[in-house]
């Protein structure tokens, strides 16, 4: 069943290594998980436990309702149920960041007063020992090992690679996190990431038992009642100038449709369904006034090179930032910086 990875998915001997070699592990992914996040930090929990180690998988967030049906999704704890627990940051001797490159990508930069993510600073202060596996074409030098691919379309991928390099039997809960993370992150294979190497990786994965139809339909059918009147109201939000397309959520919104951050997700997208619209931003309100910004764009058009002037990032066609400011002057901010650097 199982085939050679291929050259474009070799992971580093050194991190191989050290997830073989080490014990006790922190798995944190970003802020708002999506599927390909969750999933991928699901499936190397998994692979690590069946060969004796111990894992706690942390999240700031709790995972967005769509995910839930994902095996093993329970095993998330926020910073918050971390600390309740009892456990100590001291406990653990590796931190993998899962699905994003920087500290402040997993809540760290955080200005309420959490003790685990207090402690988890002051153990990265202290040396802890870091691996980083990621697919954002947007990095810098942070982790004793790093495998950052932006060329890859999916960090399940990556992960997978990994998993398989470790010598783990896939089960199908792996081969189920690692296809639903797959699937997030190529959008149902609709996006241009997605590569004949996707393919056959996805048809392994199905050969383990995963249901493609179960998984579309928990990741992109199941909104609430709530979720979709926020959608409708995103959509009445919709701005058109040219090729480009804003829409925005505002605070209010989700007080009114009892909806959280994470019922948004691929809502920037929508307007993308349009022929002549290349460019879509969703401008997200924050309740300190300030906003949450995710791009995406068609074809050659680099929105990551827009999301880097606000220190964001992303990809190429898919990327996100945060800028101080309200709704209205973050919009006009992001269409200055599209005007300057000529998208």
């Amino acid at each position: 069943m199982s085939r050679q990875i291929g050259p474009k998915l070799l992971p580093p001997p050194e991190l191989v290594e050290a997830l073989l070699s080490r014990d006790n592990f922190l798995i944190a992914t970003h802020v708002n998980p999506d599927g390909d996040a969750i999933g991928s930090c699901l499936a190397l929990s998994d692979a690590l436990n069946s060969l004796g180690k111990k894992c706690v998988l942390l999240d700031k967030h709790p995972i967005p309702a769509q995910y839930l049906f994902l095996p093993g999704q329970d095993k998330f704890e926020t910073f918050e149920a971390f600390n309740a627990s009892g456990k100590k940051i001291a406990d653990f001797d590796t931190l993998v960041m899962v699905d994003c490159n920087h500290p402040d990508r997993i809540g760290l930069s955080t200005k309420e007063l959490i003790p685990a993510i207090e402690e988890l600073k002051r153990a990265l202060a202290g040396g802890m020992f870091t691996v980083v596996i990621d697919h954002h074409q947007t990095e810098n030098g942070f982790g004793n090992i790093r495998w950052i691919s932006p060329e890859t379309a999916a960090t399940g991928m990556l992960v997978y690679a990994a998993i398989k390099k470790m010598g783990v039997t896939i089960t199908q809960a792996i081969a189920k996190n690692i296809y639903t993370a797959i699937v997030t992150d190529t959008g149902n294979f609709r996006f241009d990431n997605t590569n004949a190497e996707v393919f056959r990786v996805a048809a392994e994965l199905i050969d383990y038992g995963v249901s493609s139809s179960e998984t579309y339909e928990n990741a992109f059918e199941s909104y609430s009642g709530g979720r979709f009147r926020l959608f409708l109201g995103v959509i009445g939000t919709l701005w058109i100038d040219g090729n480009i397309a804003v829409s925005t959520v505002t605070t209010k919104m989700f007080e009114e449709t009892s909806t959280a951050a994470d019922d948004t997700e691929a809502f920037v997208s929508f307007p993308m369904l349009m022929k002549d619209i290349r460019i879509a931003m969703l401008i997200r309100e924050l309740k300190d006034g300030t906003c949450k910004v995710s791009l995406r764009s068609k074809g050659a058009i680099d929105v990551a090179r827009v999301a880097e002037q606000f220190n964001g990032g992303g990809h190429k066609n898919a990327a996100g930032c945060r800028i101080e400011a309200g709704v209205a002057e973050a919009k006009r901010m992001l269409l200055e910086k599209l005007r300057e650097i000529n998208i």
